[in-house]
């Protein structure tokens, strides 16, 4: 297969049909104390956890929406699904995964990715993981990559030790909601001096309708060791709301690397309210690569937290707002420790009355002298009816610092439009060249195989486009 193939032939369809999902019908939806204790008693979980659960579910509806941002008012809460089952068993042998589940990975070619570029992959579907492997050579030098539950069982103090550390149950009405509901997710760890040089991934797939979400994802990168992980998402389409509240937490420790990369393409039904942050220790980096499109509603802002001195981050997004829907995305920086740096590139394309807002936060202590930090932010629109906005918030507290942050908002050049279609270049093939080339400083930190995926889901979007 030439490269690139994998994702070559995807379309709308790929993502939007759904499979039957019988396991889903008579499940009652909502959320109440007793499905707590039932998650919790279906996964043989530690007292603490389900005591964390129960704790998490009294601060979820203490809590109250967020009333910035996007509206979320048609989110009905008591109408998810907060935990389902597909029946299927988790294995690392592919050919065991039931075939009408199967067939759906394929279909996003998840097994191929697998077998030319990944060093071990996870697939979720519903509240469970029903695929995981790593490659061997990982495996010897002890490299941990397990779905949530598993390492709970198998390495219980180690997850108690990080889980919901980074980000605290009480942090918004969500993160309690995922600390009470979560199922699945990743559990990775890396070992001092071990650079993975191949990609980790993980795909997790809402199929039911009115499904919700809730995976956990856990990294520990130990001191001098290098990994990448790559999460990609999808849900098919019903026209009834789905909900995703997943939550990513990242330890990179002294002298450390990681880079998260994620490609989400919810449906227009999901509310995407995801949560990701990462500390950051002495010397260490920590890179976000991330594309949102898909989704109705997006509410999404990567953390990182330069707590050690010499600490550095980049943070690159990408997201497409197209009719209907609200991307609501962004960063959030802390420097907490002298002489972190920190680079921040936001680009947005909204079209067809789409809405894409870039909301990030800056924030430099008052012992964090000698910090550089720069903020680009760009948004393309396609047409007269979109909308972008960039609200940055700013908080300065000593004067040794080098700050800088630029927005622009622009449109389709209708000289280079020109240009191109002299050369012989359709009308709809300019626009999307022109788009390529406006999101690839981004697009080409991807793997090649998921630089081509992005590629495509821009095309898809850019269907129909009247500029």
């Amino acid at each position: 297969m030439p490269e690139g193939a994998i994702f070559a032939g995807l379309n709308r369809s790929t993502f939007d049909e759904a499979n039957p999902s019988p396991y889903a019908d008579g499940l009652k939806k909502g959320l109440s104390e007793e499905l707590i204790r039932k998650i919790s008693a279906d996964k043989n979980e530690p007292a603490w956890m389900l005591e964390h659960r129960l704790l998490s579910f009294k601060i979820f509806l203490e809590k109250s929406l967020p009333t910035w941002g996007p509206d979320l008012s048609k989110l009905d809460l008591d109408d998810i699904i907060y935990y389902a089952s597909s029946g299927a068993v988790e294995t690392d042998d592919w050919g065991e995964v039931p075939e009408e589940i199967r067939k759906v990975y394929d279909r996003l070619g998840i097994p191929e990715a697998e077998r030319k570029m990944l060093a071990g992959v996870g697939a979720q579907y519903e509240s469970e993981i029903i695929y995981h492997n790593l490659k061997k050579e990982w495996d010897d030098l002890g490299v941990i990559f397990l779905d949530m539950d598993d390492a709970l069982q198998l390495h219980p103090e180690l997850v108690k030790q990080y889980f919901m550390k980074c980000v605290p149950l009480t942090d918004h009405k969500f993160a309690a909601l995922h600390g009470a509901v979560w199922s699945g997710g990743t559990f990775l760890y890396i070992p001092k001096n071990v650079k993975v040089r191949d990609p980790l991934q993980a795909y997790f797939r809402m199929n039911a309708k009115n499904m919700g979400q809730f995976e956990h994802t856990l990294i520990i990168v130990e001191e001098g060791a290098d990994v990448h992980y790559i999460e990609g998402c999808s849900a098919p389409k019903y026209g009834s709301h789905a909900l995703h509240a997943g939550l990513v937490e990242v330890f990179v420790k002294p002298n450390a690397k990681a880079r998260y990369s994620s490609v989400e393409n919810w449906s227009r039904d999901t509310y995407n309210l995801n949560t990701k942050r990462a500390i950051v220790e002495k010397d260490a980096t920590m890179e976000w690569i991330g594309g949102n499109m898909g989704s109705g509603v997006t509410m999404l802002y990567p953390c990182s937290v330069l707590v050690g001195e010499g600490a550095r981050c980049d943070h690159m997004a990408i997201a497409f707002a197209n009719e209907g829907q609200w991307q609501d995305t962004g960063a959030k920086v802390i420097h907490a420790a002298p002489h972190t740096s920190s680079k921040v590139i936001s680009k947005s394309i909204s079209k067809g009355g789409g809405v894409a807002v870039y909301r990030g936060q800056l924030k430099i202590a008052p012992h964090a002298h000698d910090c550089v930090a720069n903020v680009e932010c760009d948004a393309l629109l396609l047409d007269e009816v979109s909308r972008t906005d960039t609200i940055p918030d700013i908080q300065i507290r000593n004067n040794d610092v080098t700050i800088a942050h630029e927005a622009t908002v622009g449109k389709l050049s209708e000289e280079d439009l020109f240009y191109l279609q002299s050369r012989g270049i359709p009308l709809d093939e300019a626009r999307a060249m022109i788009v390529n080339g406006f999101i690839e400083p981004i697009v080409r930190l991807l793997p090649l195989e998921y630089a081509v995926e992005m590629n495509r889901l821009i095309e898809l979007e850019m269907e129909g486009s009247v500029g």
